[in-house]
């Protein structure tokens, strides 16, 4: 093969050299030497674009935001719970990491990213919000309640986007600036177990993290795999079902959602109600997933371990799998 054209191949864009490749093979029909020849000269036009294509800005992200988030499985994550927030549902308080914290994820997408999470907000500050995600590209494609009987009343914007991930980190970080979100909150402390956390894990069949009197159980949704547009959205990105205990004694507040394919929302309905679980809310968190998913929100309060039953028999219901 003629230098030039090697050279020239082997410094094009993946997706640049895929084309160059093909159109070699119709014209000289040597398009497999050719690539091997170029790999052997460790140019690796293929091989090489994927080698030097960035990462995730995780630092640039950090900047925007002000502060750190945690990478978990290659998901990038940052959290601002509402503590300056006083709801009650009844006379039940709501601590912040029990239904109040905003998150975005952030993971890569090619050569962009894609961020996904929810807001919580107060009535007033909704549409501010979202004409302020509109700015930066970022798609508003949920708005709904995830709790029910709540005082003051509490919106949550699920948002999507798909660009530089610093730029929509600065437009989500102007959105939470018009919000009364503490912005310098110090992460919660993982905490001791309770006995009755314990009970409630071995009702479960899974273990959680206890942090600021709130059981978190993230049950994994391992049998479905959710796509937008061919990128895969991994369960740490709110492809999964969280359960959350806020435990007091052998009692305990229970909210969280189900996510469900469209065959396993009238079972789970069924059973929750059949265990004394309210349904707060059922709805979608995506705009154009695959396959079609429903988040069905729950809340309850009373025996936290019979609470916990109620919520096993409804897992029962769906494909999780262990």
């Amino acid at each position: 093969m003629k230098r030039g054209v090697k050279r020239t191949i082997s410094h094009l864009p993946a997706k640049g050299a895929i084309l160059a490749l093909a159109v070699l093979a119709l014209v000289w029909g040597k398009a497999p030497s050719i690539a091997q020849e170029i790999k052997g000269d460790g140019a690796g036009a293929l091989a090489g674009a994927e080698t030097h294509r960035p990462g995730l800005d995780r630092d640039g992200i950090a900047k925007a935001f002000g502060k750190k988030g945690e990478t978990i499985d290659g998901t990038y994550k940052v959290s601002f719970p509402r503590s300056d927030l006083h709801v009650k549902v009844g006379k039940i308080p709501i601590k912040p990491g029990f239904a109040l914290t905003n998150w975005a994820g952030f993971i890569k997408s090619g050569d962009s990213a894609i961020t996904y999470g929810d807001l919580v907000l107060l009535e007033s500050e909704t549409n501010p919000v979202i004409s302020k995600l509109m700015e930066y590209g970022i798609q508003t494609v949920a708005l709904h309640n995830h709790l029910i009987y709540e005082t003051p009343r509490i919106f949550y914007v699920h948002f999507m986007g798909h660009g530089n991930e610093v730029d929509m980190a600065r437009g989500l970080k102007e959105a939470l600036v018009i919000t009364g979100t503490p912005l310098k909150s110090s992460p919660a402390s993982t905490e001791t177990k309770p006995d009755m956390a314990k009970q409630i894990e071995e009702v479960l069949g899974y273990q959680g993290t206890m942090k600021d009197g709130v059981l978190h159980v993230n049950v994994p949704r391992k049998d479905v795999h959710v796509n937008r547009k061919g990128a895969e959205i991994p369960g740490n990105m709110g492809m999964n079902i969280p359960l959350n205990f806020q435990i007091a004694g052998d009692k305990a507040a229970i909210n969280g959602d189900f996510m469900l394919l469209a065959g396993e929302v009238s079972p789970v309905i069924k059973v929750l109600r059949e265990n004394r679980i309210e349904v707060a809310s059922l709805h979608n968190h995506m705009l154009d997933e695959e396959p079609r998913l429903f988040f069905m929100h729950f809340w309850a309060y009373g025996d936290a371990s019979t609470l916990a039953k109620g919520l096993k028999a409804a897992l029962d219901q769906t494909g999780v799998k262990k």
